[in-house]
C-alpha cells in the first residue's frame, strides 16, 4: 500500500526461508549430506573404474614362461608369492608415505585450476562472446548494406546472358 514498486514473490519462497514445509526439509537434507564429510565406500574404492588397467596388473602380465622353458615348480610359487607380495606390502608402505601429500598436492592443484577456470577462463569466454556479438551485428549490416547490393547487380547482370548448345553435323 503506497508503494509504487512491490517485489516479486516466488511460490516456493526465499531460498533462505522457503514458505512452504516440502522446500524446508529439502533444504535441512541437503545441508546434512555434505560433500566434505560423506561416507567414503573402502570396499570399491574406484567406483568410476579410472585405474583398471593398473589394477588388473598381475603376475601373470608381468612374468610369464614359455612352454619348453620352466623353472622349478618351486621357484616359479616362490616367484609368484614375493611378486604379489612385495607389490601389496610396497604399495601400501608408498601410499603411507606419500598418499596424504600427494593427495594435498592435487588438492591444491585442482582447487588452482577450479579457481582460475571459475574466475577467469570462463568470464574471459562469456565476455569475449559478447564483444564478437557486438562485432558480428557491424560486420553483418555493413555486408548487407555494401555486398549485397553489389552481388545483386551482378546476379541480375549474369542472369540475361542466355546459353544455347547446338549439335551441328
Amino acid at each position: 500500500q503506497g508503494f509504487l514498486y512491490t517485489a516479486p514473490v516466488r511460490e516456493q519462497g526465499n531460498i533462505y526461508k522457503p514458505n512452504n514445509k516440502m522446500m524446508a526439509d529439502e533444504l535441512s537434507e541437503k545441508a546434512v549430506h555434505d560433500v566434505h564429510t560423506k561416507e567414503i565406500d573402502l570396499v570399491n574404492r574406484d567406483p568410476k573404474h579410472l585405474n583398471d588397467d593398473v589394477v588388473k596388473i598381475d603376475f601373470e602380465d608381468v612374468i610369464a614362461e614359455p612352454a619348453g622353458t620352466h623353472s622349478f615348480d618351486g621357484i616359479w610359487k616362490a616367484s609368484f608369492t614375493t611378486f604379489t607380495v612385495t607389490k601389496y606390502w610396497f604399495y601400501r608402505l608408498l601410499s603411507a608415505i606419500f598418499g596424504i601429500p600427494m593427495a594435498l598436492i592435487w588438492g591444491i592443484y585442482f582447487a588452482i585450476l577450479s579457481f582460475l577456470h571459475i574466475w577467469a577462463v570462463v568470464p574471459c569466454i562469456r565476455s569475449y562472446l559478447i564483444e564478437i556479438q557486438c562485432i558480428s551485428r557491424v560486420y553483418s549490416i555493413c555486408i548487407h548494406t555494401f555486398c549485397d547490393p553489389l552481388f545483386e547487380a551482378i546476379g541480375k547482370m549474369f542472369s540475361s546472358i542466355r546459353f544455347t548448345v547446338r549439335k551441328e553435323i
